[in-house]
């Protein structure tokens, strides 16, 4: 079964098809059409939703920095429903626009509508209104989240902070308009604090979205839908069966929702060609655009375990004797497969800064939200672009071989029952061909190890796409480049590439014309010209085979013009 709540109510589901989008539920099922379906591969926004994690006493306590439990309301966050599984809302709160305004007799005139919706109004932001819908959720949940952060922040205090212009044009990047222009819409993104204050000001009734007055009303009332195509035979009780039901089935076809790792190796060993759903927010397209009918779903957002993150103990390779190394990386970042790209950007930020830069750049705020790492690097797609940052970072791809016929096992990461095999290869052996990886059927990615970089690393990245951002690589460069204690020698070197080939791929040729040259940018220069020995780039509707190996070229000069000027910079 999967509950949750939609706009108050709450619905728990048992039938329902597998492949049932958020979108089709609320317009199909629920005859709620104020959402609306645009694209339908989640790049219009037009169908944009709020959402708030319900709490779960299965889940970890927060903490802040000094281990102390903190009680900290969950964030809301956006959305594409075209392409989120609606079981992916299962423990959650779901919002639409209508549910926004304080409007307990439903009656329109008599509606105190959200300081997003009214700020729309004042500032005449919506013409045809077909977009409305969504904008008004990507407002609506900076907003709340603003007016959450100041409550917690200056408690005391009446004035919420205002909504600066980068924080508003940033909620709305992932939502298109084709008639009003963004103008009057980012007008009403500045204007809505100032409509929020003045209502506490006039202690005006300001509806609380929040998880804690949502779920008290909720628990005090008994307008709770169940399905009601729900047989009696299907609520199963299995506390005396180690079989783990599907969540939710339908005429043959079955989603499982395992709770933990143990659950997942159970569940895959015994449907070894099921689709694996993390985030799917490129899987959500095989269902709208190509009408896949998966039959098998495994969902993996409740296995907390893919979710987290921690630094692990590594041997340094640089710790032979007469090593001038000394501050060798002796730790490595391992992140869960199934964090987010939102989950990983605060751990990147304190790690790896130059990586947490690229993710303005990477999606939508609504993809950013539900894509994960594990996702982005089993799609194996050649525009990925994590995978050549990850190249070049010399990242570690752990993988879990699950299968019901074999006898070893290995459990030392839990102790689980189930039957499998572990191995951690670096990821570049992972990608094989155009979306062939070294995945087998019953396997899964369970992590990402990524070593630290110490002082004499450095990183560069640079993205090449139509629109600066929100827009899918023409091509992409990350490199790494290793210098000596001085800063004059280049050590190594390790250049990730993404949108050039079938597959993202290293640049061995050119890493190894610029080990042992000075750092200088005739280095780089001289190993530019090298390039068409790694790689003959496509042609396609992004970029021409030409375009694409001048640009890296050049890329890789500015790399080396970055590596001078920060050292120039240093000895300043």
């Amino acid at each position: 079964m999967i509950s949750f709540y939609l706009n108050g109510k709450r619905h728990e589901l048992t039938q329902l098809n597998p492949n049932t989008t958020v979108l089709e539920y609320l317009r199909l099922h629920e005859g709620q059409m104020d959402t609306k379906e645009g694209c339908g591969s989640g790049d219009c926004g037009a169908c944009t939703v709020m959402v708030q994690r319900l709490p779960n006493a299965n889940q970890s306590a927060l903490n802040d920095e000094n281990g102390d439990e903190k009680n900290a309301t969950p964030p809301f966050y956006t959305i594409n429903s075209c392409i989120t599984l609606v079981s992916l809302m299962d423990g959650h709160h779901l919002m639409t626009a209508s549910y926004l305004a304080d409007n307990p007799e439903h009656h329109p005139e008599r509606a105190l509508l959200h300081p997003a919706q009214q700020a729309m109004v004042e500032c005449h932001g919506s013409q045809c209104g077909f977009c409305t819908p969504g904008f008004v959720m990507s407002l609506a949940c900076v907003y709340e989240n603003n007016r959450m952060q100041t409550s917690q922040e200056t408690a005391s205090q009446n004035d919420a902070k205002q909504l600066s212009y980068d924080e508003v044009v940033a909620s709305i990047s992932g939502n298109l308009c084709r008639c009003t222009g963004y103008r009057p819409i980012i007008e009403a993104g500045l204007l809505m604090s100032d409509i929020g204050q003045q209502r506490e000001a006039e202690q005006s009734a300001v509806k609380d979205l929040t998880i804690s007055l949502a779920t008290d009303a909720m628990a005090s009332t008994k307008e709770s839908i169940v399905s009601e195509h729900v047989p009696a035979e299907t609520k199963l009780n299995n506390a005396e069966s180690k079989a783990i039901a599907p969540a939710i089935s339908d005429a043959g076809r079955q989603l499982y929702m395992p709770k933990s790792l143990d659950e997942l190796n159970q569940v895959l060993a015994a449907n070894p060609q099921a689709t694996i759903w993390a985030g799917g927010t490129d899987l959500g397209l095989s269902v709208t655009q190509h009408l896949v009918d998966h039959e098998v779903i495994i969902q993996l957002s409740a296995v907390e375990a893919l979710k987290s993150w921690s630094l692990l103990d590594t041997k340094s390779d640089s710790s032979d004797e007469g090593s001038d190394n000394e501050q060798a990386p002796s730790q490595s970042l391992v992140l869960g497969a199934g964090m987010s790209y939102q989950q990983m950007l605060p751990v990147l930020e304190q790690y790896f800064p130059s990586f947490a830069q690229v993710f303005e750049r990477i999606a939508s705020p609504q993809i950013r939200n539900m894509g994960t790492i594990g996702g982005n690097i089993a799609n194996a797609s050649p525009i990925g672009d994590l995978p050549p940052i990850l190249l070049a970072l010399d990242a570690s791809i752990h993988l879990r071989h699950c299968a019901s016929n074999s006898k070893e096992s290995g459990n030392d990461l839990d102790n689980s029952d189930s039957v499998y095999t572990d191995e951690i290869i670096p990821l570049s052996e992972f990608f094989l061909d155009y979306k062939k990886t070294k995945l087998q059927a019953g396997s899964y990615v369970v992590a990402i190890h990524i070593p630290l970089m110490h002082d004499n690393q450095h990183l560069f990245i640079h993205k090449i796409s139509k629109r600066y951002e929100d827009d899918i690589s023409a091509c992409l460069l990350a490199a790494r480049i290793d210098v000596s204690v001085d800063g004059m020698t280049i050590e190594d070197a390790r250049l990730g590439l993404g949108g050039m080939a079938a597959i993202p791929l290293l640049a061995t040729t050119c890493q190894q014309a610029l080990i042992g040259q000075a750092a200088e940018v005739a280095s780089f220069e001289q190993a530019s010209q090298v390039l068409s020995a790694d790689v003959t780039p496509m042609t396609d509707v992004r970029a021409s085979r030409e375009y694409r190996s001048h640009v890296v070229q050049r890329l890789l000069v500015k790399c080396g013009k970055q590596l001078v000027a920060g050292r120039q910079t240093e000895t300043a």
